[in-house]
């Protein structure tokens, strides 16, 4: 090394040395000591520490006198700043230390205060990370407990399920059979009855002879009995009904004014004028109209009134009819014994009576309130009662002023008619039975139009020329026999298909007088569908969707199906083209490969995802060069795959024609 070098290496060494004796003052230091950190000799290095750190500096010396000390750090004041030394020290044998430091850098300070915080934290850490690790564990062998339980609820859940599908299949089976012995009591359990009562009223008509005093008081008393026991089947036969959803509704419009007209000739015999009670109907300020089953409102009005008349002995029934929004409340107060509040809910169970002289004096089921409140239920509406003891009793009926089948139906019906759905006329009284239609023939590109009575159906085919008609034979109150013989023969209908779908098996009779197919109900989904689109096709314009981005592309397939029966849609990219399929349906489309905004393969994704295109035959349109993976998946999802170098008129058309038979739709016959 040259004496520059030794000089410059001497210059920036951060190295010092010393020498102090047993006091601590120093009697040698070396250049560098002198230049950094001001130790001369006779100075005591307790007096270059930093003030408070001098007894550190002292025992450094008094370890350093007995033996070798390594890193000892000291805090010395240099040019009036501190500045860290870290210092070895060994005895030289003398009595004095031999001291060798090292300057460390300005901040080293800072450094390791930072790292003992970052040791701090890193310790702090671990720590927290232990106790998630425990709280993890424990929480492991929880769900693992959780698991096992329920694992063992799934078990259990899995036998209550086949016990309910059990019970399930016996209340079913219970209700078959409640329902046949519904029908048949009609008539076994009326017929008797009925004749007891004609031979009775005979017997006091004197057909066949005058009858004694005695006689006459006996045979009334047979009527009597016969009338009440008569009674009691027509309420327990209705309550049954009710209950077992056999009573259908039969809805009509009518107002309020000659509803209460009727109600008050139908109730004149049972309130004589003069009499001690006094019937009043309170007609509204302004009439309103009902839209809703006639026949079940004054059936629930005619209790209400009856109950009334037993329980008043004098003073005034009133019956009222407002209408607030779209609700009707018809309410029906007496002046009679009333009813206590503990016993509202008692009168309106199956059977439920209140203990009183006057139920003692009228004989009744106690089933006339409990099939009002049925009754008001299958109106959508409620039946409910204030009364207090003494002071007489106040029923409220409030229903819809449409009932909500007919909304439903009514805004079914009057849907505009979509030109690009062959409509399905379907006569059918049942409301759900209506909206199963609804739903799966909408979802085969079909429009429905509702009919709940053969009057509806003539109606509606003076205005629609449906593609098919579903026909219900078994509607309420009517047959449809004769609307099927009409149709078959008039001119302008006979080549209409008719489906018949009913619960009677009557099919030789439904054939005969034309019926293009008859099911019983239910009436299985798929069958009908395959039916409908072979009957309804024929004479339906045939749709072809062209998705490509090229307007030369389009122009072409526009000059290729002119003058042929097929409707040309158009889409200008992938996303336009699948809104345009599910909206419009096509029977066909064509699809170009490569479009600016999609490959082929989203789209055909998009089409498959929604039911109402997933069926639709795809033509594959492209100038692209296909490897084979792309070919081979494009095989497996389309009907054909197309270059447009080689796309001809009667190419296309064949493509069509031969996706169409793939799709079981047939083809549109040709013109060209």
């Amino acid at each position: 090394m040259s004496v520059d070098s030794w000089s410059l290496w001497q210059e920036e060494s951060r190295e010092i040395a010393l020498v102090c004796d047993a006091q601590g003052v120093i009697t040698w230091a070396d250049g560098r000591a002198e230049r950094h950190v001001c130790a001369r000799p006779g100075v005591s290095l307790s007096t270059l520490a930093v003030q408070g750190t001098e007894e550190k500096a002292m025992r450094l010396l008094q370890r350093g006198l007995e033996d070798a000390v390594r890193n000892w750090e000291l805090s010395l004041v240099c040019k009036g700043r501190p500045t860290t030394v870290s210092f070895c020290a060994r005895p030289d044998g003398e009595g004095r230390v031999l001291l060798l430091g090292h300057i460390m850098p300005d901040g080293i300070g800072s450094v390791v205060e930072q790292l003992n915080g970052t040791l701090n934290e890193i310790v702090t850490l671990n720590r927290e990370i232990m106790r998630q690790s425990r709280q993890l564990e424990q929480q492991r062998d929880e769900l693992s407990r959780t698991n096992r339980e329920l694992d063992e609820s799934n078990r259990g859940v899995v036998t209550l399920h086949g016990e309910i599908e059990e019970k399930s299949e016996n209340l079913r089976r219970a209700n078959e059979i409640k329902g046949r012995v519904l029908a048949h009591a009609s008539h076994e359990l009326r017929t008797p009855l009925h004749s007891i009562l004609g031979l009775s009223q005979l017997l006091l008509d004197g057909a066949d002879g005058p009858l004694n005093e005695e006689q006459e008081k006996q045979i009334r008393f047979i009527r009597t009995s016969a009338e009440e026991l008569s009674q009691i089947v027509n309420d327990v036969l209705e309550l049954s009904s009710a209950e077992a959803g056999k009573v259908a509704l039969r809805a009509e419009r009518f107002t309020v004014a000659d509803f209460f007209s009727a109600m008050r000739g139908m109730l004149r015999p049972l309130v004589p004028a003069g009499g001690p009670v006094e019937l009043v109907f309170e007609l509204p300020e302004g009439d309103f109209e009902l839209d809703t089953d006639q026949g079940k409102v004054a059936q629930v009005l005619r209790n209400l009134i009856s109950n009334a008349l037993k329980f008043t002995e004098k003073g005034r029934i009133l019956c009222t009819g407002i209408r607030r929004g779209d609700d009707v409340t018809f309410t029906v107060a007496d002046t009679g014994i009333g009813i206590a509040p503990e016993h509202f809910d008692k009168i309106f169970e199956e059977f439920g009576q209140v203990e009183n002289h006057l139920q003692r004096k009228f004989k009744g089921t106690g089933l006339g309130l409990a099939l009002s409140r049925r009754l008001a239920e299958m109106l959508g509406g409620s039946l409910g009662v204030d009364s207090e003891v003494g002071q007489g009793s106040t029923f409220t009926l409030t229903i819809p002023a449409q009932h909500p089948e007919v909304r439903e139906i009514a805004a079914l019906a009057s849907r505009p008619l979509d030109p690009t759905r062959s409509p399905v006329l379907i006569v059918e009284d049942d409301r759900k039975t209506m909206f199963v239609y609804e739903k799966y023939l909408s979802l085969a590109g079909f429009q429905v139009v509702p009919a709940r009575t053969t009057d509806e159906a003539r109606k509606l085919l003076g205005a629609v020329r449906p593609a098919a008609i579903v026909l219900d034979i078994m509607l309420e109150g009517e047959s449809s026999w004769d609307f099927l013989a009409e149709v078959k023969q008039g001119a302008q209908t006979r080549e209409i298909p008719v489906l018949v779908v009913t619960v009677t098996n009557k099919e030789q009779r439904a054939r005969a007088l034309g019926a293009d197919e008859f099911w019983l109900k239910p009436v299985d989904q798929e069958a009908l569908l395959r039916k409908l689109k072979g009957i309804a096709r024929p004479g339906a314009t045939t749709k072809v969707l062209v998705i490509d981005d090229d307007e030369r592309a389009r122009y072409l397939m526009r000059k290729l199906l002119s003058k042929t029966p097929y409707q040309l849609l158009e889409a200008r990219g992938g996303p336009e083209g699948v809104d345009i399929a599910q909206r419009l349906r096509p029977d066909v489309i064509f699809l170009d490969f490569q479009l600016r905004d999609a490959v082929a393969f989203d789209v055909l994704d998009d089409l498959k995802a929604d039911p109402r295109t997933r069926a639709i035959p795809v033509v594959i349109v492209t100038s692209a060069i296909l490897d084979a993976s792309e070919r081979e998946r494009l095989a497996a999802e389309t009907e054909a795959i197309l270059s447009k170098e080689s796309l001809s008129r009667e190419l296309a058309i064949h493509r069509i024609r031969d996706a169409l038979q793939k799709a079981g739709l047939g083809a549109a016959s040709s013109t060209e």
